[in-house]
Formats: structure tokens, sequence, C-alpha cells
């Protein structure tokens, strides 16, 4: 079966090299990637895909299938870029082309085109072999910050699914076993009194003050956390730029996280308690907007061992000689605490000599915690999913760094997604031709539900940002 994908693969990844690229120049950030979705979705089509656009009423999320009947095996798919991180590519330095611009900081131009990649391969080899079952890829946007999957899934996206899979770019080849965190973002909205902070002070009440007083009382609340849980906050607006008028109006945006959804809100209760204590204590008014939560990770070790075995069997990217040495020189920017931080977050012993990864990890039995979050949480809470790490970069390469930015349009970059696809093409194969395969992976989920049906964190009356009318500017 591997052979067979990899010819597939293979035959039309100068194709979707070019399209991976083309993306990276996009660099559009959440739920305003028009330009990258319609390149997906046209390269899809030019397949003989059918597309299905707006889904879940987001205008940059879309479905393209081919085939019919059971399975439906959906491969995830991303492509929005983060806020900062404009950078040459193939930079050893950090060079933005605009700094005011957006950058692939986190390889999601990879890791949705390995997606289509993996999609048309299984398309060509079902239409060879007269293969039946459905394969359906999943343009999903706002990954970095939207939620967008977790909108999706709410709004019953992934229902008729049986598998999905997914992956993500690396520094290193292995299945994700890690545990993530589930996560709940707010706005706090502060409205008080402007006045002339010199002529007439007394007369004034601080939103800014407000915020500020917040800010202080949750960095006190954290001695009193769980360790797993964290706090993250940014003043998104100050009130305006003129320190002699007391400011009217401010707002801070607060990230919570922890293990589960109910710790999330749990903590998130107590936040709303010092919002509200804040504006007591300035006389000012407080209003919080629910933005966006994803749930933590399920995992299913049917589909991680599916995994694991064409990870091995497609044998790892094939680095070359100039590779290994655009891999020294980002290392020589890089600390040996961060790149040592990267063998941690597997589980692995620390080898600082390694620079580029072309094996596979083995497949662990311990899972790991993995203090980030991701909205693939909310679809593996419907529907057995499982996801992967495929090498892209140099090892010790920090996520959403100028560093991952500079070697995302590289060879080295398109050898790891060309892996990638190989890998997501063959497992969607496994899962259509062995229905063994697929109902065991969804005995495993019935099990780990335990009879409860998942309820989307984010409630029925919030909307997506982008559909949302500003709140404050």
């Amino acid at each position: 079966m591997i052979e067979a994908v990899c010819a597939h693969v293979d035959a039309k990844k100068d194709k979707f090299i070019a399209l991976a690229d083309h993306i990276w120049d996009l660099a559009e950030i959440r739920f305003q990637e028009h330009e990258s979705s319609k390149a997906q979705m046209q390269a899809l089509e030019e397949e003989g895909f059918r597309i299905e656009r707006n889904i879940a009423a987001l205008p940059t999320a879309f479905t393209a299938e081919y085939g019919a009947g059971s399975p439906v095996i959906a491969i995830l798919g991303e492509y929005d870029a983060l806020a900062g991180l404009s950078q040459v590519a193939g930079a050893t330095e950090m060079q933005p082309i605009d700094p005011s611009k957006e950058g692939h900081g986190c390889g999601h131009h990879l890791l949705g085109t390995a997606g289509v990649m993996a999609a048309v391969a299984v398309k060509d080899y079902l239409r060879a072999n007269n293969g039946s079952g459905t394969i359906r890829y999943y343009g999903c946007p706002a990954e970095e910050g939207g939620s967008g999957k977790t909108f999706m899934a709410r709004a019953g996206a992934f229902d008729d699914v049986d598998t999905a899979l997914c992956w993500h770019p690396s520094p290193f080849n292995a299945v994700n076993v890690s545990d993530t965190l589930a996560n709940l973002q707010a706005y706090f909205h502060f409205a008080g009194k402007a006045s002339h902070a010199a002529v007439s002070p007394h007369l004034g009440r601080s939103a800014l003050d407000a915020v500020e007083l917040m800010n202080v009382g949750v960095n006190y609340m954290r001695e009193h956390m769980p360790q797993t849980a964290r706090v993250h906050y940014a003043i998104t607006s100050t009130g305006g730029i003129s320190p002699n008028v007391v400011q009217a109006e401010a707002s801070v945006l607060y990230l919570v996280r922890s293990l589960d959804i109910g710790a999330v809100w749990a903590i998130f209760e107590r936040v709303k308690k010092i919002a509200e204590g804040a504006a007591l204590m300035t006389e000012t008014t407080v209003e919080c907007e629910i933005d966006r939560a994803t749930s933590a990770m399920l995992p299913n070790t049917v589909l991680d061992r599916a995994l694991q075995r064409n990870l091995e069997a497609a044998g790892g990217p094939d680095f070359d000689a100039s590779d290994f040495d655009f891999g020294e020189r980002i290392r020589e920017t890089l600390s040996e605490e961060e790149i040592a931080d990267s063998f941690v977050q597997l589980g692995l012993d620390v080898d600082l000599s390694k620079v580029m990864h072309t094996g596979v990890v083995p497949l662990g039995n311990q899972r790991q915690l993995d203090l980030g979050s991701t909205d693939v949480a909310d679809v593996s809470r419907v529907v057995p999913t499982a996801q992967f790490w495929g090498a892209c970069y140099a090892v010790g390469t920090p996520f959403h760094s100028w560093q991952m930015v500079a070697q995302g349009k590289l060879p080295a970059a398109h050898k790891g997604m060309t892996y990638a696809a190989k890998v997501l093409a063959a497992t969607a194969l496994d899962l259509l031709n062995e229905r063994s395969l697929v109902e065991a992976a969804k005995t495993e989920y019935r099990s780990r539900m335990d009879g409860n049906p998942y309820e989307c964190p984010i409630p029925d009356d919030v909307l997506p940002k982008v559909l949302r009318k500003a709140k404050r500017t």
C-alpha cells in the first residue's frame, strides 16, 4: 500500500509544493484566509473533488469530497498564519519582510497542503483501483486563536465522519500522543468616565485603572491555581494615547487553560469575580464577551498505531547535506535550552548533536501532557481522531518563531510535507480498505466517551468573531 501511495504523491508533488509556497506568501491570519482557502479549493476542484463552501457559516471554511458511501474518512487541514511574524524565507537572522505583516510561524501552509496532497493521492488510488468509500478534506480556518474547528463541530460538520486524521509540522517525526489543555478566551470591556486628568481628575473614572487592577488581581490568583492551569492576557485597548485624559474605555483579552473544560470554567468564574472587583474599586462597569473555547484532546490508540505503522513504512523525509547545513545555521540562533526543550516535549532523551530528524520516534505507552491547546481536540470529541508530527524544521526550532517562518519555503520543509502526505494517504486508505480498523477505532472512541455525548465548550449564543459586530475598537 505505501509504495502505491508514494507513487501517487510523488507524481504531483511539484504542483503542491508551489501551492504551499503560495500560501506561505499570502500569510493570512484567522478568519481572513480568503485567498489561501480559495487556492486550496481551486486545486481540489481541478482534481475532481466536490466543494462545499461556508461550512458552519464561516467564509473561509470548506470541504472537498471524492467518492461515495461509507466509510467517510476525513483529513483535517489548516492555512492560517500568525500576526507579527513576517520574516524573509531562507534568512538565518531575524529579518522581517514588513514588521507589521504576518508569517507562517506554525507551518499551517504545509499542514493544509499535505492534507490536500493526501486527499488527491487517495482519490487517484481509488479511481485507479475502483475503490469505494469517501475521502473528505476539511479546510479549517482560525486554528490560531479562533477555534475554527470547534465552531464547525458545534454546527455538526463532522457528524457523519467515521474517522479523522491530521498532522502538524515539527522538528520530529512521531505520533502525537499528547494530552492537550482545554481553554476559554474572553474579552473584558471596562467603561468609565472621561475627564481632564489634571483639572478635574476627581470627576473621571478610569477604565484603564480597572484593567490594570484586574490584571494584578489575576496575577495574585496564580498561586492558588492547579499547577497545570494557565492564564494569559493581553490589553487590547487602553482607551487612547493621551495621558492627560482619564480613559473612559479599556479592554483586556484573557485566555484560561486547564486539564478539562470543567476546570477551565471554574477558573474563569474566579477571573470574572476579579474583574467585577476591579470595576467596583474604580466605579466603572465591566462587560464579559466570550470569544471562543476548545476541549481537551481525546486519544485513540487504534488510530495512533495505524499512523505509526505508516510513519515507519514511509521511511522518513529524505534530508540531504544542504538541509543539515542550513539546520546547523538555524541552530546557531538557538540556545541549548531551546534545543533541549524540543526533546523534553516529546519525552525524549536530549541529544544536542541531532540537527535534523530522519527516523521515527517509537510509539510510547505513556501519553505526554502538552500544555498547549488545539481545536483538533473538539473533532476528537465528535469522531475518532489521531494526529502526528512530521519533521520539516531543524531540531530545536521553537513554534511561533521567526526561525520557523524562515524555514517554511526551504527544501527540507517541502520534503517533510511530502512525507506527511504519504503517511496521511496510506492511513486513510488503510481505513477505507479495512472496515474492521474503523470499527475498532469507533469502539475505543465510545468507550472513552463513556456514554457522555459531546458538548461544545462554546456557548450557543457566541458567534465566531468574524460574524460578530465589533464591540470596541
